[in-house]
This record gives structure tokens, C-alpha cells and sequence, in this order.
């Protein structure tokens, strides 16, 4: 078992999603799917998916994770969804209006990265570790530009029911498939061509489903909701497309308009320490070679400028393993 899998066990409770399953197979896949990404064993850039872990420097016990897809969408695993699209209808005779909705499957064989798999343990939550764990993704695609694709797809969680069932999959993926949500969720994380194969590829009136469903059509759980500010606040927007699966919608943007991208900058590591005041800013450091593998790392510090350069507190150089003129990538927090 990889070094990480076994700590990630405990996390994956949390949140038993196709990102991080509560499940020790799947979950050493994971690990060395990452492992093979950061290193560079897989040779495709497109197929490489990035997990990041949010670790406590002195026990070494891991908080939570966050991941990056490269690329969603390959000839043979296409990025699936559903189209949400207005129609229109009037009748003249009957001097009768109809806005209806309809959902359309779609697909993108060449699909942009996605960023997702945000699981954090409980007691961490209102303390700004999410953050982190959401924003180190940008500052990753920021130094490594060329691995990523131009646009970022966050697929977000809608309202669930309390036994974890989405209503949407049950008045209409389960009718054309057979399948439960949750078996349905994880096998198309292993392979979708049922999904293809078995579902209408017409219009889907969504007239003709419950109001109740409807309604959920597009939107996020309670649980989601800051998580939707968060990516509207550095540029992301619904981009009128939602899961098969359950309905929960896709927010999209162009990688190089997203803020936390633009504001991360390379600079130089100055010589000498410093020690923290109150009014030093505060920002994400992240650190890791050009080629070869990877050896990404990150912390949040405080720092201080020094013209074209970075002076760090001597605990935070110790902790990313970096020396004078090293190199380093610059997310400013405050």
C-alpha cells in the first residue's frame, strides 16, 4: 500500500465520492495515478491527475485533499453532461406561452481540466484550511501553465436527499439505465459507455418531471454554497451544463482569466531570515522543479518583499526545503 493510502482511508469517510472513495483498491489507485503524475511517469500530460494533501508538519497526519484532472474528456472516456437549454413555445390560437427546459447529453472528447476531489476532516472546517486546499490548486496550474488545458470545469454537488440519493437520477438516469445513483457514480468513474450507449440522445423535455426536480435542475447543495462563491469571486461562472447524473451544475472559465492564477508570480528566494510581524502579508508559497519529477510543496506564511525578491521566516524555508535564490511562486492571501 502506498505511504499516503493508508492515513487517506480515514479522510475518504468523510466523503465517499468518486474522487476519494472509502474504499482501499480504488484509493491505492488514486495515490498512484498522483504519484505517477507529479513524477512524470505518465508521459501524456493529458492523462495526469494531481492529488494534493493538506498535512500537519509536526505529526505528519494528513487534513484533507484537493485534486486537479488534466484534462476531462479522452475518445475513449469523454466528459459527459447535460446541456441545459430554453425552448420556447406559442400558440396563436390558444394565445398560450410555454417556457420549457430542455437537457440535452453532450460530450467533449478534448475536455478542459477539471479541478475537484475537496475533502477536508470535519473538525479543520471554519478555519480557512479549504481554502488552501482550493486555492493551491490555481497556484499549481499558474506554475505549471503548459500541463492544463484553457478552460477549468468545477463540477459542484446539488442537493442530495439524506440517504445520499439524487432525485434527479432517480425519476431519469435510473430509467434508462437500471442502475442506482450511487452504483451508477462510480461506475462511470471506471468506464461510461453505458452512459452513452443507453441514454436518449434527443431532447429531454424537463417539463415532464416532478417540480420538485426541476427546481433542483442547476443548483448546489447547502453544503456547496460557499464553495460556488468562492469560484464566482475569482471568475468562474455556470456555464448552463449540469452532471447526468444528479443534476448538479458545471462552473466554468478561461484558465487565464482566473484570478488566483493571474495574481500567482515567480520570484527570487532573498538570502537572510525575518521574523514575522503582524503587518507582514501573508501568502501561499509553492515550490517544485521545472522537469524531471515534480517535488511540488506548498505552506501558507507570512512574507516580506524585497524589490524583485521573497525574504521568508527561516521555520518556512526549513519546511519547503529551499535556499537562497531558489525559486519560488507567490499567491498573496492578504
Amino acid at each position: 500500500m502506498p505511504k499516503d493510502a493508508k492515513p487517506l482511508l480515514g479522510l475518504a469517510k468523510h466523503l465517499n465520492s468518486v474522487n476519494l472513495q472509502n474504499n482501499a483498491q480504488e484509493l491505492n489507485k488514486t495515490v498512484r495515478r498522483a504519484r505517477d503524475s507529479f513524477t512524470g511517469k505518465i508521459k501524456e500530460v493529458s492523462r495526469r491527475e494531481y492529488l494534493f494533501v493538506l498535512e500537519d508538519q509536526e505529526s505528519g497526519q494528513l487534513f484533507g485533499t484537493a485534486s486537479i484532472i488534466a484534462q476531462h474528456g479522452h475518445p475513449d472516456a469523454p466528459h459527459i453532461y447535460f446541456d441545459v437549454i430554453p425552448d420556447e413555445r406559442y400558440s396563436l390560437t390558444l394565445n398560450r406561452h410555454f417556457e420549457h427546459t430542455c437537457l440535452r447529453l453532450g460530450f467533449n472528447y478534448r475536455g478542459p481540466t477539471e479541478i475537484g476531489g475537496l475533502v477536508l476532516d470535519p473538525e479543520l472546517r471554519g478555519l480557512g484550511m479549504g481554502k488552501l486546499l482550493s486555492y493551491v490548486r490555481f497556484l499549481f496550474i499558474a506554475m505549471y501553465r503548459n500541463r492544463f488545458q484553457k478552460q477549468v470545469i468545477a463540477e459542484l454537488m446539488p442537493p442530495l436527499t439524506k440517504d445520499g440519493r439524487s432525485l434527479l437520477w432517480d425519476h431519469l438516469g435510473r430509467h434508462f439505465t437500471g442502475l442506482d445513483y450511487q452504483d451508477a457514480d462510480k461506475l462511470s468513474a471506471q468506464n461510461k459507455e453505458f452512459i452513452t450507449s443507453l441514454f436518449p440522445h434527443s431532447a429531454i423535455f424537463a417539463s415532464l418531471l416532478p417540480q420538485k426536480v426541476r427546481k433542483m435542475i442547476g443548483q448546489v447543495g447547502p453544503e456547496t454554497r460557499n464553495v460556488r462563491g468562492m469560484l464566482e469571486s475569482i471568475g468562474f461562472s455556470y456555464s448552463h451544463r449540469i452532471d447526468p447524473f444528479d443534476g448538479g451544475p458545471h462552473f466554468e472559465a478561461y484558465t487565464d482569466h482566473i484570478s488566483l492564477v493571474t495574481q500567482s508570480r515567480p520570484y527570487q528566494l532573498a538570502d537572510g531570515n525575518f521574523e514575522p510581524l503582524k503587518n507582514d502579508p501573508v501568502a501561499l508559497i509553492g515550490v517544485g522543479r521545472s522537469s524531471g519529477a515534480t517535488k511540488f510543496r506548498a505552506m501558507r506564511t507570512k512574507i516580506r518583499y524585497s524589490e524583485n525578491s521573497i525574504q521568508l521566516p527561516a521555520n518556512a524555508k526549513k519546511a519547503l526545503k529551499i535556499k537562497a535564490a531558489d525559486e519560488l511562486w507567490i499567491l498573496p492571501l492578504s
